[in-house]
C-alpha cells in the first residue's frame, strides 16, 4: 500500500473521529460555547468554500481539459460541480428538519433543573441525528480521501476542516442522548460511531473508484467535491455559524480560514 493511499485513510479516519471530540465537550461543559462554535464553523465554511474554488476545481478542470479540449473538459468541469451540489442537497432534503445534524443543539437547552430526563423524543431525536450526520459524512469521506491521492498538503486541510465542523455534530448527537438516558457511554458510542461513516466512505471509494481512476474521473469526482464543499459551507456551516453568532465571530472565523488556506496553498507550490 502507498505512502498517500496510507495517509488518505488516516486523515478521512482522524476527520470523522471528531465527532467524538464534541461529545466530550459537551459532558464536561454545563452551557454551549457559542463564539468558540461560532468561529470554528465559520473557519471551517471559509477554509472549504476558498479551496474549492481557488483549488479543487481548478485542479478537476485542467484534467479535463486535458483530456477532453477546452470546450468539453470545460462543460463537463460545471456540470460536475454542480452535480455534486445536486447529490447533497437530495441527501439533506431526506433528513428530517428536527435531525439534522447542523440545526442550533445547545448544552442548556437539553438540561431540565440540571439533571438527566427520561425523554424518549429525546432519545429519538440523539439517534435519527447520529443517522443523519452517518449519511452526511459519507461522501465527505470520499471528498477527503480523492483530495488526499491528488494532493496529501490538500487532503490534510479539507480533512482538518471537516474535522473542525464534526465537532458541534458529535455534540448535536450526543447531547440529546445523554440527557434522555444519562448515559455517557452510550451518548460517546453513537457520537464516535457516526463518524465512522467518514472513513466508510474513504473505504469505498478505494474498492469502487479505484479501480476507474482515470485523468477523466479524477476530473469529474474532483470537480463534484467542489461543488459538495461548497454547498455544504453556504446551506450549512454558515447557517450555524450565524445561529451561534455572537459581534460578527462567523465573519472573522470566515476571513480566518480563508486566509490560513490561503497561506497553505502558497507554502505547498
Amino acid at each position: 500500500m502507498s505512502h498517500d493511499l496510507i495517509l488518505a485513510f488516516l486523515f478521512t479516519l482522524f476527520a470523522g473521529l471528531a465527532t467524538g471530540i464534541g461529545s466530550l465537550l459537551a459532558f464536561f461543559a454545563k452551557t454551549t460555547n457559542t463564539k468558540f462554535l461560532s468561529f470554528a464553523l465559520g473557519f471551517s465554511a471559509g477554509v472549504m468554500i476558498y479551496v474549492s474554488f481557488v483549488d479543487i476545481f481548478v485542479k478537476a478542470k485542467e484534467s479535463l481539459v486535458g483530456e477532453l479540449g477546452e470546450q468539453g473538459g470545460s462543460w463537463l468541469t460545471v456540470g460536475s460541480f454542480f452535480a455534486g451540489i445536486a447529490l447533497i442537497a437530495i441527501i439533506d432534503r431526506f433528513i428530517p428538519k428536527q435531525s439534522n445534524p447542523h440545526e442550533l443543539k445547545k448544552i442548556e437547552d437539553m438540561r431540565r433543573n440540571g439533571s438527566a430526563v427520561n425523554d424518549p423524543a429525546l432519545l429519538k431525536m440523539g439517534v435519527f441525528t447520529a443517522l443523519a450526520i452517518g449519511i452526511h459524512n459519507f461522501p465527505e469521506g470520499i471528498a477527503t480521501f480523492v483530495s488526499t491521492l491528488q494532493d496529501p498538503g490538500l487532503g490534510l486541510a479539507i480533512a482538518i476542516a471537516v474535522a473542525i465542523h464534526n465537532i458541534p455534530e458529535g455534540i448535536a448527537v450526543s447531547v440529546p442522548i445523554y440527557y434522555a438516558t444519562n448515559d455517557k457511554k452510550k451518548a460517546f458510542r453513537l457520537s464516535f460511531l457516526s463518524g465512522l461513516a467518514e472513513p466508510i466512505g474513504a473505504v469505498v471509494a478505494f474498492l469502487v473508484l479505484m479501480p476507474f481512476l482515470s485523468e477523466i474521473t479524477f476530473g469529474v469526482i474532483f470537480a463534484g467535491v467542489a461543488g459538495i464543499m461548497v454547498f455544504i459551507s453556504l446551506d450549512e456551516l454558515l447557517p450555524a455559524a450565524k445561529k451561534y453568532d455572537e459581534a460578527h465571530v462567523s465573519i472573522y472565523g470566515l476571513i480566518s480560514g480563508m486566509a490560513v488556506m490561503a497561506v497553505s496553498l502558497l507554502l505547498i507550490l
